[in-house]
């Protein structure tokens, strides 16, 4: 079967292609999958560029989704052609988050999905969504499921609420796209107008250009009548925090999700104090919760938006059009 090795040291030029023997018959609690779709997320390019160090020849890619071709001994919950996808956390239930990190996320601990067939327990899988192609599906992993642990598990946003979401990345537009489905108002920020009305397009209510606005925590003030957001979904890390603890309301919620303005840097303490704000940090979430945000899906008919299709072969490509910026929702690798 072919494969994406990331030999060392880790960058785009050493995304490998290799021919690897196929994965043993399925053991007790074990399926096996035949691969047709990943999709990129910022942790998997992280992980290719040496920012998360990972072992030599680590397949990458933490999304998978494709059709299960064999079930091992006392498998129940899965049949040969029912279409799965990934879970980021495989040891991860439901619950609080489990000790460990990272050590056993695909693309990361252990091998990924940038290969065309995987042996895993039953766990390291969900159902995907009624009427999703491979691809669609494979977007809901990380970046599907980052967004619902915002906004339900770790948030409530409910009907008439109000919602900051950044840019035009995965995480933002399933943020905002389930927003919108939960009857919140979207507040959406980008430095491109086009982008912006693409945005307005999928739903948006308000739209800022960060560019033209710099004090947009301030805008969204004035947009709500001087009471804030209820929840932002914050992934710009340090370069953004301080403005999205402006853009809050008292007592509302800030979702700190990604690190893309860098890992560090000062924050507003008091302005945290004074609003008596939440800014909880989340990585992904429990396979419960994928199962619950896959019947909130079907229930509301939901799709993602998907940019860019490119083959496996070309996965080194896909990770330099994320790198542009010039992509709006997720970017898929057909496998």
């Amino acid at each position: 079967m072919k494969a994406i090795q990331l030999h060392a040291p880790a960058s785009l030029d050493n995304l490998k292609l290799v021919d690897l023997p196929d994965p043993a018959a399925p053991g007790p609690g074990e399926i096996v999958v035949r691969l047709r779709a990943s999709s990129l997320n910022y942790h998997d390019y992280a992980v290719v560029k040496g920012m998360l160090p990972t072992a030599d020849k680590r397949i990458p890619m933490s999304d998978g989704a494709g059709e299960v071709t064999a079930v091992g001994e006392g498998v129940s919950d899965f049949v040969v052609g029912d279409l799965v996808v990934s879970t980021f956390f495989p040891e991860w239930m439901d619950g609080a988050p489990p000790e460990g990190g990272f050590t056993r996320v695909p693309g990361d601990g252990i091998d990924g999905y940038a290969v065309e067939q995987a042996v895993g327990l039953v766990t390291s899988w969900t159902k995907a969504p009624k009427g999703y192609s491979a691809a669609e599906a494979a977007t809901l992993t990380c970046a599907g499921l980052t967004a619902w642990r915002a906004l339900f598990v770790d948030g409530c946003v409910k009907p008439g609420d109000s919602v900051l979401v950044q840019g035009t990345g995965g995480v933002s537009i399933f943020a905002l796209q389930f927003a919108k489905a939960a009857g919140a108002t979207v507040i959406a920020t980008s430095s491109s107008n086009e982008k912006l009305e693409r945005l307005k397009e999928l739903g948006a209510d308000h739209l800022i250009n960060y560019k033209e606005v710099e004090a947009w925590g301030a805008k969204v003030l004035e947009l709500t009548g001087g009471k804030g957001v209820d929840c932002v979904v914050e992934i710009g890390g340090p370069g953004t925090l301080d403005q999205s603890m402006m853009a809050t309301r008292i007592g509302g919620h800030v979702a700190l999700i990604g690190v893309l303005t860098g890992f560090s840097g000062p924050v507003q303490t008091a302005l945290l104090m004074a609003k008596n704000l939440r800014v909880q940090g989340l990585t992904v979430g429990s396979r419960a919760q994928q199962i619950d945000m896959i019947a909130a899906i079907e229930a509301n008919g939901l799709k993602p938006i998907l940019d860019q299709h490119f083959p496996l072969a070309n996965l080194a490509d896909a990770f330099r059009h994320q790198e542009s910026g010039k992509h709006f929702g997720k970017i898929v690798v057909d496998i």
